[in-house]
């Protein structure tokens, strides 16, 4: 009977889009978009600007994700993420209730609904990796060709053949405002510096653009490219060791969850009073936000070290 509800729920929403002429992308983006920028008064924007007043979790990780997403040159795929998460948070809720456990809806379809955001937060470690492997390479022949040219310019376009995307195209873009735009290469360093989510490249955009007034100072460019191949060592041996508290927890929760069919199969009697008495479904949903909660905690705490000046 619950599942046939279900499934006229799903039809009458379904029926809902095709009748508008709505788009579910569409409708997640407008949706999504309400909750990133609510209508608040004067007061309650100063009081979020200035760190008094805290967004909640929900409109957090979202722009979390929505700022992780641009920073990696994925932001297109925003509008799939939060489509993902509505999905998920209906399914999570749909689940819950052919279960019969009613309490278990709402931790369900929260914890569904974060799901594709603490996804891309693990993604987007793996990115910054790759992105810092990838400028260990390109400042390390840029600066190379600089110390002996004396010309930013000149060391750029000598090397920006063997640099890899999406390092490239920062470079491609630096040269193009330089001929194209903009002769200044001041401005220009300062400007290539915010493309790239690493403070090692912003202190050698800082370092390279002191150099454009005294030559001398190039020295320095050589033990700021140094720092990243010493975060790269570092960070590949501290993998290894986030990786251990990951894969403790998703043992433990297949423990959790896994005994409860391991119960209907040692004891139904238990299995009868966990599953379908109220003090059973409680305990079922206490269990199920601890597991969401502590999956938050860990995918926030396991992430790679930053250098930070």
């Amino acid at each position: 009977m619950i599942a046939i509800q279900l499934l006229a729920c799903a039809g009458l929403i379904i029926g809902a889009f095709l009748i508008l002429g709505l788009k579910p992308v569409e409708f997640t983006d407008s949706l999504f978009a309400f909750l990133l920028r609510p209508k608040r008064s004067i007061r309650e924007d100063i009081q979020t600007s200035t760190g008094r007043k805290k967004d909640g979790p929900l409109r957090r990780e979202i722009k979390e994700a929505q700022v992780i997403l641009e920073m990696t040159g994925r932001g297109s795929r925003f509008s799939l993420v939060c489509a993902v998460s509505l999905a998920l948070f209906c399914i999570g809720g749909s689940l819950a209730i052919l279960l019969g456990n009613f309490f278990l809806a709402p931790v369900m379809a929260v914890g569904f609904l974060f799901l594709p955001s603490w996804y891309v937060k693990l993604t987007a470690n793996h990115y910054k990796r790759d992105i810092a492997s990838e400028l260990e390479t390109a400042l390390s022949v840029v600066t190379t060709a600089y110390l002996r040219t004396e010309d930013i310019v000149t060391a750029v376009e000598e090397n920006i053949a063997y640099l890899n995307p999406p390092v490239s195209k920062v470079f491609r873009d630096f040269l193009m405002q330089i001929k194209l735009v903009n002769p200044d290469v001041e401005a220009a360093l300062k400007a290539m510096k915010d493309r790239i989510d690493n403070e090692v490249f912003r202190e050698w955009c800082d370092a390279s653009s002191d150099c454009q007034h005294d030559r001398s100072l190039k020295t320095t460019l050589t033990p700021i490219v140094v720092k990243l191949s010493d975060m790269r060592n570092v960070n590949a041996e501290l993998e290894y060791m986030l990786a251990e508290p990951r894969k403790e927890f998703l043992m433990m929760v297949v423990f959790v969850v896994g005994n409860i069919p391991l119960m209907y199969l040692l004891n139904k009697d238990w299995y009868h009073v966990l599953m379908h008495t109220p003090l059973g479904q409680v305990i079922l949903a206490i269990t199920a936000a601890v597991i969401f909660v502590s999956a938050g905690y860990v995918v926030k705490l396991t992430r790679p070290i930053e250098y930070r000046r």
